[in-house]
């Protein structure tokens, strides 16, 4: 008698010229057990994993690949390795479908070779299943909608910029030298008696050593400390 999820080897050559059916968990597959394949790639903003990770496993993957560049980077390592990994059968198992590409040309590229070597994908955030045809539909339109939502961010993004440069404001971080900070720093250096030590000067400014020597070169210092 065979009991469910338990895995047994039942011989039905009598009927099938020797062919062994495998039974697993009261369900019946020919030949090698498929496989879920687990694959998690850091972001640019996210450099920690952890969480696709822990998807990843409750998903019930018996391996998975990690790839610690982001997507910015063209070599994906751990992406091949998990592809010469796989076999037909097997499903590869992303957390999000931006995980897999940055790109939807790369995406639908990706999920060509996946089709042709007869491998399924599924993404869990988004209930995309390419094992169905509703599920190749769907994967099609979701890449679609992610390309144009990142494109669309990336616009917005330089339209802000632009807007902000015409105004006379620059983005990114404001700087750390100020031109108060230089009057101070020049002024600090001229008074070698109370501040000898450029260390001093560096953290009585607050800012980093590269940041003082780049305005103030090792020539600048030297005419400085001359005078009186």
């Amino acid at each position: 008698m065979l009991t469910p999820g338990k895995k047994t080897y039942y011989d039905v050559s009598k009927h099938c010229s020797k062919t062994f059916v495998l039974l697993f968990s009261s369900k019946i597959v020919f030949g090698i057990k498929k496989m879920l394949i687990g694959y998690a790639r850091v972001s640019t903003m996210d450099q920690n994993p952890q969480m696709q990770t822990d998807a990843l496993e409750k998903a019930g993957c018996g391996r998975i690949f990690i790839e610690k560049i982001s997507g910015s980077h063209k070599e994906r390592t751990e992406l091949k390795a998990a592809l010469d990994y796989m076999r037909e059968g097997d499903t590869l198992v992303v957390w999000k479908l931006s995980r897999l590409a940055r790109s939807i040309r790369q995406i639908i590229a990706t999920a060509y070779d996946l089709e042709q070597r007869k491998i399924k994908l599924k993404v869990l955030t988004q209930n995309i299943d390419t094992g169905t045809p509703e599920g190749r539909l769907f994967f099609h339109v979701t890449a679609a909608f992610d390309e144009f939502q990142r494109e669309l961010i990336v616009e917005n993004t330089r339209a802000g910029l632009a807007a902000a440069h015409k105004r006379g404001r620059r983005g990114g971080r404001p700087p750390s030298m100020t031109m108060d900070k230089i009057r101070t720093a020049e002024s600090m250096l001229k008074d070698s008696e109370n501040y000898p030590f450029i260390s001093d000067i560096i953290k009585q400014l607050e800012i980093g050593r590269t940041t003082f020597y780049r305005h103030f070169p090792p020539e600048r210092i030297s005419e400085l400390r001359q005078l009186k």
